[in-house]
């Protein structure tokens, strides 16, 4: 196969995504499995779950590993600001002749949406994050602690929030019926009464925080029915993420900063991701150019050919 080929590594919090893709980033072969979080599963699995992915990605494409000029790789839990050694060790066996380079997820998300390297990310899922490239090269992350500690405006927090909405409504004993949020809440997680939210949230056969970032979907749907204390925790989320955005943009100096979005929450139109928009003073809602996988592709082509100037 003629001309450079590149390849991708995306190890989302949920799926492992490896494509090959030449030089004008048309995809050769993309390969899917579940998560290769090293924190989730373990180092060791997670090596070896991205090595077989590798070389199954080759062996689909017919191409030898000695054809891939460059590879990029990106995984949730093993940014390349502290698994650097780690990351590298992990394809060096299945790319023993290419040119590697080690990311975060955050970055070749970035780098997909916008096509370039440089600008900055607004990320909202089950957590939230901001990652910024300024025109130096210098990069910044705000945010992305996890639940215990921030992910302000996430679907954990909007979800959380709807469960003490409810909680003050009935500790306060007025109105004796739920009010119509809380309500919508009950009825989504199939309960009769409040109290019982107890046992549903330390169950301790699963960690609360997904159960929690799933009820982010009734607070969206009763705002866009019009229930106003919907609307105000979507607002406050919002604003939170907003303000966010303006701190990486003054840290950076990179006012005019393009933006980016991604996560479950704003990678679609819904109540949040609008009142995103109009907070960031934006016209539409950004969309992505290209995945994060390819955006991991792309990163190794531009490396590749600074490598090579």
């Amino acid at each position: 196969m003629s001309g450079p080929l590149f390849l991708g590594i995306d190890g989302g919090g949920s799926t492992l995504r490896v494509a090959l893709v030449d030089q004008e980033l048309v995809s050769l072969c993309t390969v899917t499995e579940s998560s290769a979080n090293p924190s989730i599963i373990g180092r060791d699995a997670a090596q070896a779950l991205i090595r077989r992915c590798t070389r199954e990605a080759l062996t689909r494409a017919n191409v030898q590993p000695a054809d891939i000029s460059a590879a990029a790789i990106g995984v949730a839990g093993a940014s390349s600001t502290h698994s650097r050694d780690w990351l590298l060790q992990t394809l060096e066996p299945a790319l023993p002749e290419s040119l590697l380079i080690p990311s975060s997820d955050l970055e070749i998300a970035l780098i997909g949406a916008l096509a370039r390297r440089g600008g900055i990310l607004l990320l909202s899922g089950t957590g939230s994050a901001v990652y910024g490239i300024a025109p130096s090269g210098e990069r910044l992350q705000i945010g992305g602690w996890g639940y215990l500690l921030g992910d302000d405006g996430s679907s954990y927090w909007i979800g959380r929030k709807l469960l003490r909405h409810l909680i003050a409504v009935y500790d306060s004993g007025s109105p004796v019926q739920p009010d119509p949020l809380s309500r919508r809440c009950l009825e989504a997680l199939m309960l009769e009464q409040p109290r019982e939210l107890i046992a549903w949230l330390y169950r301790a056969e699963e960690a609360p925080a997904a159960r929690i970032a799933s009820l982010a979907r009734v607070v969206i749907d009763a705002a866009s029915d019009g229930n106003q204390a919907a609307i105000d925790i979507l607002d406050s989320a919002a604003g939170l993420l907003a303000a966010q955005v303006a701190i990486m943009r003054e840290r950076l100096e990179f006012a005019d900063a393009p933006i980016a979005f991604a996560g479950g929450l704003l990678d679609n139109e819904n109540g949040l991701s609008n009142l995103v928009t109009m907070r960031l003073g934006l016209v539409e809602r950004p969309t992505a150019r290209h995945s994060p996988v390819i955006g991991a592709a792309l990163l190794a082509k531009i490396e590749w050919s600074i490598d090579a100037s």
